[in-house]
C-alpha cells in the first residue's frame, strides 16, 4: 500500500498504491499503513539518517477524497469529531518529524487528498491540465476536516484563503501555481521528481510557518481593521448569495475570523467541531444523496434499456451552427469525437467553428487546455453546407430554429446518407419527438437529445423517449451522452418533458402571487432565499412569455376535460397579447431591460396588478417549492420520468432546485412525508386544487404507516 524506499542521500520516497483499487483514496486502511511508515522516520530521524521524504503515487491520481458513504450515514457527534482529529494528527505527524516532506503530485489531489499535499512542506505538481487540486467539500455541504482552512490561513492569508475555501474550485495546475497552493510545476513524471529531491537537498530543516516562533498570518488577524472590514464584506456577500440555506461557506469564515487569534492546534480543534456540526447537518446529507448516490445511480447505467451491448459513438453530425450547436460540438470534441458541422451554408457553419476555436483559446489562456490539444480537437472538426458529409457518422443531432417544417426538412436531408445503424436526435424543446419523426423512414432511430444552454457547461441532458422510438436508439444516446461527460436523463414525450413542465409550475406560481397582490420584489427577494438561483418572473422572461403559455397549452391538450386552467394564465395572456412583452428577447417582459445597465422590474406592472396587501412569508417560499415538487411527483407517476435519482439530478440541473434540499423528490423527505402532505392539503383549500396530492404520494404514506 505505501512503499519505502530510501537513496544513498537519505531521502526517502513514500509511493502510494493501494491494492486492488484504481485509484488512492483516503480511508481508514490508508490511516493505518501510514502508521508505522511514520514512526519509522521518525525512529530515522533521531538517528541522523533521514534527509527528507518525497510523497506520490504509483496510480494516475495521487490521493482521492474521503469516504462519502460513511459520512452519510454517520450520525454520532463524538464519532464524526474523533474521526477529524484523528486526521488531524497524522497530518500534523506529516508535517512534524523535523524533516522537509515534499508532495510530489502525479494525478489529481481533490479534497482529503490535497489536505495530505497541504500537510507536506513543498508541494510540486505535474504540468498537466487533466490533472486538478482543491477543497471542493463545499459542494456537498462540508468543509475540510483535516485542517487545511487553518493552513490556507497560515500560508495565504484571510483574504487569499476565503475564496479558495468557499469557492469549491478545482485548480489546474497553472491556475494552482497562482493561487499559491502549489510551489513549483514540472513538466515530466522525471523532472517533478528531480526537483522534489533537489528542494530537499537545499532545505534545511521541515517546520510550518505556524510552529515557527514569530511568524505571522499574512495580511494580519481578523483583529486587523483590513482584515476585519474584509470579513464584514464577505460575511455580508455570503448572507447576499445563500440565505443561511448554505451553512459551510458560513463556517469557513467563523473559523478563519476566530482561528486567526488561535493557537495551530486549538484552531484545528475549533475546524473540527465547526465540521462535525456540518456532517450531522441535512444539508450536507441531502447534498451527498444527490450528488453521490444519485449522480453514481445514473452514471452506472441504472435507467439504461437493458439487453444492448455499449455504443461506442466516433463521429457526431450536427446539424446548426448557433450558440446550442456549437456548445453541443465543443462537448464532443472535448471527450476525442469527430464533429461534422453544418449550416445552411459553410460561412454560417465556419462561424460555428470560429465560436469554438474562440473557446479553446480561452481555455488554452486559463491554462486548462495544452495548446496542442486544441490544435488536436480543431482537426477533429469539420464544417459544411451538404448532408452528404454525415455518411460516416454514428449520430446526427439537430440544433435548428424551433419550427416543425425546418426541423423535419433537415431531417430527412440527413437521413438519406445514413448508414442503416446511425442514427437521429432533435434538440427541440417544445415539439413533440413522436411528431417529428412520423416523416422520417426509420422513426424508431429517432428520439430527443435536449441540452441545455450553455451545452458545453450545463451537464445536464434529456433524452426523449417517443412513441416510436426503440429502446436500442433510447441505450444508444445513453451512451452517448455518457461519452460525452454528461448526465441522462430518460423521460417520455409528453408535454414540456420533465425539466420544462416542472420549472412551469414554478412560474406560474409566481405570476399568481402578482395577482393575489404579493408584490414582484417580494416575490422576487424570497424566491432566492427559499434558494432558487432566479425568480420566476425573471425565469419567465428568459424563457419567453410565449413559451410559457404554450407549455400551458398543450398541457390543456394533452389533459382534455380534466385540464383546469391556472390562474396565471390570464395575466400571462395579457402581458403577450396585448401588451406584447414576451420577455428578454425583445427586451420586455415582467422586466424592463435598459440598454446600458441591468435589468429592473417594469414599473409598469402596478397600473396591471392589485395593490400590493398583506403576505406570509414561509407561505410564498413554501407555495413556490411545494408547486415543483407536485408536478414532479405527477411526472414519476405518469411514467413522464424514471427514477428518484432523475428527478433529484434533473431539477438541480436542470433549472436550479435547491441542491441543499437534495432535489424535488429528496424534498419530500427532507420535509417528511405527512407533514408533507398535510402542507398539501392545506394549500389545497387556501389555493385551489393544483395543489392537490397524487395518488402516487399516498401510497407512499400508506406504506409508510
Amino acid at each position: 500500500m505505501i512503499h519505502y524506499k530510501k537513496d544513498t542521500e537519505n531521502i526517502v520516497t513514500l509511493t502510494l498504491d493501494m491494492d486492488n483499487r484504481a485509484e488512492n483514496v483516503i480511508n481508514q486502511k490508508i490511516w493505518a499503513a501510514f502508521v508505522p511508515v511514520i514512526q519509522c522516520l521518525k525512529e530515522e530521524k533521531k538517528k541522523g539518517r533521514l534527509r527528507g521524504v518525497i510523497l506520490t503515487s504509483a496510480k494516475k491520481t495521487f490521493l482521492a477524497g474521503g469516504d462519502l458513504e460513511y459520512i452519510f450515514q454517520v450520525e454520532n457527534a463524538e464519532e464524526i469529531f474523533a474521526a477529524a482529529e484523528g486526521m488531524k494528527k497524522f497530518l500534523r505527524d506529516l508535517e512534524s518529524p523535523g524533516v522537509p516532506v515534499v508532495a510530489a503530485i502525479n494525478g489529481s489531489a481533490i479534497g482529503a487528498g490535497f489536505e495530505v499535499a497541504l500537510a507536506c512542506h513543498h508541494r510540486i505538481v505535474l504540468d498537466d491540465p487533466k490533472i486538478a487540486v482543491g477543497l471542493p467539500e463545499v459542494e456537498i455541504g462540508l468543509i475540510p476536516a483535516g485542517g487545511s482552512i487553518v493552513r490556507l490561513m497560515w500560508l495565504l492569508g484571510i483574504e487569499k484563503a476565503f475564496p479558495i475555501l468557499t469557492g469549491g474550485k478545482r485548480y489546474h495546475p497553472n491556475a494552482a501555481l497562482h493561487a499559491g497552493i502549489l510551489d513549483e510545476l514540472a513538466a515530466t513524471p522525471k523532472e517533478m521528481m528531480q526537483k522534489a529531491k533537489a528542494w530537499l537537498l537545499r532545505t534545511a530543516e521541515g517546520r510550518r510557518p505556524w510552529d515557527t516562533a514569530g511568524r505571522q498570518i499574512p495580511g494580519g488577524t481578523a483583529w486587523d481593521s483590513p482584515v476585519a472590514n474584509k470579513i464584514m464584506e464577505y460575511s455580508a456577500a455570503l448572507n447576499g448569495k445563500y440565505f443561511d440555506n448554505y451553512p459551510a461557506p458560513q463556517a469557513i469564515l467563523q473559523i478563519l475570523s476566530e482561528a486567526s487569534k488561535l493557537e495551530f492546534d486549538a484552531a484545528c480543534r475549533l475546524e473540527s467541531r465547526y465540521y462535525t456540526e456540518l456532517v450531522r447537518s441535512r444539508q450536507c446529507k441531502n447534498m451527498i444523496n444527490a450528488f453521490w448516490f444519485d449522480e453514481n445511480y445514473i452514471k452506472n447505467g441504472s435507467d439504461r434499456p437493458k439487453g444492448f451491448g455499449k455504443f461506442r459513438p466516433k463521429k457526431i453530425g450536427i446539424i446548426g451552427a448557433g450558440m446550442m450547436g456549437s456548445g453541443i460540438a465543443l462537448s464532443c470534441l472535448q471527450q476525442g469525437l469527430k464533429v461534422v458541422l453544418k449550416d445552411v451554408s459553410r460561412l454560417i457553419a465556419d462561424r460555428g467553428s470560429h465560436a469554438i476555436r474562440n473557446k479553446l483559446s480561452e481555455a488554452v489562456f486559463k491554462g486548462l487546455l495544452l495548446p496542442e490539444e486544441q490544435e488536436a480537437m480543431l482537426k477533429r472538426l469539420q464544417t459544411t453546407e451538404s448532408a452528404e458529409d454525415f455518411a460516416d457518422c454514428d449520430l446526427v443531432l439537430e440544433a435548428v430554429i424551433e419550427n416543425q417544417m425546418v426541423k423535419q426538412k433537415v431531417f430527412r436531408e440527413a437521413e438519406n446518407h445514413l448508414d442503416e445503424y446511425a442514427f437521429l436526435a432533435s434538440n427541440s424543446i417544445s415539439i413533440p419527438i413522436t411528431t417529428l419523426s412520423e416523416s422520417l423512414a426509420r422513426p424508431g432511430q429517432f428520439a430527443g437529445l435536449h441540452f441545455f444552454h450553455p451545452a458545453e457547461e450545463v451537464p445536464l441532458v434529456e433524452i426523449v423517449r417517443g412513441r416510436n422510438t426503440s429502446e436500442e436508439t433510447v441505450a444508444k444516446c445513453f451512451d452517448f451522452v455518457r461519452a460525452i461527460q454528461k448526465i441522462p436523463i430518460i423521460v417520455k414525450d409528453d408535454w414540456g418533458f420533465f425539466v420544462a413542465r416542472v420549472q412551469n409550475t414554478y412560474i406560474l406560481e409566481g405570476i399568481t402571487m402578482l395577482q393575489e397582490g404579493i408584490s414582484p420584489a417580494v416575490i422576487e427577494n424570497l424566491s432566492r432565499q427559499a434558494g432558487m438561483p432566479r425568480s420566476p418572473l425573471a425565469l419567465a422572461d428568459d424563457l419567453g412569455l410565449d413559451l410559457v403559455l404554450k407549455y400551458e397549452q398543450q398541457a390543456a391538450a394533452h389533459y382534455g376535460p380534466k385540464y383546469i386552467q391556472h390562474p396565471a394564465v390570464d395575466l400571462v395572456k395579457k402581458l403577450l397579447l396585448d401588451l406584447g412583452r414576451t420577455g428578454r428577447a425583445q427586451k420586455a417582459g415582467f422586466y424592463h431591460y435598459p440598454e446600458q445597465g441591468t435589468r429592473m422590474l417594469w414599473p409598469g406592472l402596478q397600473e396591471i396588478l392589485p395593490p400590493p396587501g398583506a403576505f406570509d412569508a414561509p407561505d410564498v417560499m413554501d407555495r413556490l417549492l411545494l408547486a415543483q415538487v407536485l408536478e414532479a411527483v405527477w411526472c414519476m407517476q405518469e411514467g413522464v420520468i424514471q427514477s428518484v435519482a432523475s428527478a433529484n439530478l434533473g431539477s438541480i440541473y436542470g433549472w436550479g432546485f435547491p441542491a441543499f434540499k437534495g432535489g424535488v423528490i429528496q424534498y419530500i423527505q427532507d420535509y417528511g412525508l405527512e407533514p408533507f402532505l398535510e402542507k398539501c392539503k392545506e394549500f389545497r383549500e387556501r389555493f385551489g386544487p393544483r395543489f392537490k396530492s397524487p395518488k402516487l404520494l399516498k401510497e407512499m404514506a400508506t406504506k409508510i404507516g
